[in-house]
C-alpha cells in the first residue's frame, strides 16, 4: 500500500503546519460529496510525490473544520491556497489538469527557495 504525502490539515493544527512553515504549503479545501474534489485528488497525490521536500501538500475537509475555510473565504469546493511565510501567494478554484496545477506552481514558487 503506497503511504500519502499528503498532510491532513485541521482547524487545530493549521497555524503550525501551514502558516508557521518555512516551506511552501498547497492547501487543498474539499469535501467528502465534492465530485470535482475527488477527480483531483489522484492529481495532488502525484503532486505531493513529485514536489516532496520542496513544497506541503495539505488537505483540508470544509466539513470537519469550520474555523479556517470562512477565514480564507472560501465559498467554492475545491479551492486551493498556496502559502508562503504565512500569506497566501496564490489562488485556484475548480479542479484542474496536472498540468495546470504544475503551471499554477511553478508560475508561484521561487525557484531559488525549492
Amino acid at each position: 500500500m503506497k503511504i500519502s504525502n499528503i498532510i491532513e490539515v485541521f482547524d487545530k493544527n493549521f497555524n503550525e503546519i501551514v502558516l508557521l512553515s518555512k516551506k511552501y504549503v498547497l492547501v487543498d479545501f474539499w469535501a467528502d460529496w465534492c465530485g470535482p474534489c475527488k477527480i483531483l485528488a489522484p492529481i495532488l497525490e502525484d503532486i505531493a510525490d513529485q514536489y516532496l521536500g520542496k513544497i506541503i501538500v495539505g488537505k483540508m475537509n470544509v466539513d470537519k473544520n469550520s474555523l479556517i475555510p470562512p477565514k480564507y473565504s472560501i465559498r467554492g469546493i475545491p479551492s486551493l491556497l498556496l502559502f508562503y511565510n504565512s500569506q497566501v501567494i496564490g489562488t485556484k478554484i475548480g479542479a484542474l489538469s496536472k498540468v495546470e496545477l504544475i503551471d499554477f506552481l511553478n508560475t508561484h514558487l521561487n525557484q531559488e527557495n525549492i
